[in-house]
């Protein structure tokens, strides 16, 4: 069989090919080892140079082009079954979806941000410590010795058969900071803290925030205009009105009781507006006890110390009424007391 008749009858196949297996069985007749073509291979041996040259470019162009067009077809059917098979799987996007439930943060992780965020500008730093604490680090060092009166204001949980415990609050920290550092000081701790307590108002674990400044010639006036400055910056509240009340406090002296003018507006507490006053966080001058227990000269330094409780101020902030609410792994307190990521 000559070329030209190679060619036209693979073109009469070529054009009535309707899918991938009549293909293969084309491409097997015209270039599988029985092919026509192949015949005319085994005639070059009895041609001369030049016949043999001329001939075999020929065969080679018609070898070609027929696995060429081949390619083609095949490239052709493969895309239409690919574009069949994403007609019958496309999602119509006109279509409404379900939405779905992104996670929020929580309250607590909000408030404990945002006082990060004021007293690092202010240049203090966080220190953490241990929730497990010895009596040392978490009584005697804050100036309450073992039967010290002071130490019935708080309910404790002692770990069975030791002499460790929960830390009652956070100022273990301050303790362990003051005896691993020299002066001056600025230092914050946030973290979890636990008493005996279970009400509308109290849990038996709860969050707390202190800060503490020890440095030379600090006063009640330094102590004044921090707590001002934070007070101002949290609540974002302009010419916040503070009042001082004596108190006590067995590791700071003079102690105090601050509180914070409010109006009830709607129903809703209204900070910084109004008379009424609320108590809101505890204060004073490190003792001097302390600041002994300590290694430090209280004739040469002085300190302040400040804390409250984190839930509190999420609660005055954000209108959240009843303490217990932020630890019942209730989702739809997160939902609607939650803050998106982008708000965080």
């Amino acid at each position: 069989m000559s070329i030209e008749n190679i060619l036209s009858d693979f073109n009469s196949h070529f054009q009535n090919i309707q899918n991938k297996q009549q293909l293969e069985e084309l491409k097997i007749n015209f270039l599988g080892k029985k092919a026509p073509i192949n015949e005319l291979f085994a005639q070059l041996k009895n041609l001369d140079v030049e016949e043999k040259k001329s001939l075999g470019a020929k065969i080679n162009e018609t070898r070609n082009f027929i696995a060429q067009k081949i390619d083609e077809r095949k490239n052709y059917f493969e895309n239409l079954e690919l574009n069949q098979k994403l007609s019958g799987e496309k999602i119509d996007i006109s279509e409404p979806v379900r939405p779905q439930n992104i996670g929020l943060i929580h309250p607590i992780n909000r408030v404990m941000f945002e006082i990060e965020q004021i007293f690092s500008s202010q240049g203090y730093e966080f220190a953490q410590g241990p929730e497990i604490e010895d009596d040392f680090h978490n009584f005697t060092a804050l100036n309450m010795p073992a039967d010290h009166p002071a130490r019935q204001m708080q309910d404790t949980f002692y770990l069975e058969n030791s002499e460790l415990l929960l830390r009652t609050h956070t100022s273990n920290t301050q303790i362990r900071k003051m005896l691993n550092s020299q002066p001056p000081l600025r230092v914050c701790a946030l973290g979890r803290v636990f008493r005996r307590d279970s009400d509308q108002t109290h849990t038996p674990m709860f969050h707390q925030f202190e800060g503490f400044v020890v440095e030379e010639s600090v006063n009640m006036g330094h102590l004044k205009a921090t707590l001002e400055n934070f007070l101002e910056d949290f609540f974002e509240v302009k010419n916040l009105e503070l009042r001082f009340r004596p108190s006590f406090f067995p590791f700071t002296e003079p102690s105090a009781e601050v509180d914070i003018n409010y109006s009830i507006e709607n129903g809703k507490i209204k900070i910084g507006k109004g008379d009424k006053f609320m108590e809101i966080l505890g204060c004073g001058m490190i003792h001097r006890n302390v600041l002994k227990n300590c290694k430090i000269d209280p004739e040469q330094f002085q300190g302040f110390a400040f804390g409250i409780g984190v839930e509190r101020l999420a609660m005055l902030k954000y209108g959240i009424t009843d303490l217990r609410m932020f630890f019942e792994n209730d989702i739809r307190f997160l939902q609607h007391y939650g803050f998106k990521t982008k708000e965080f």
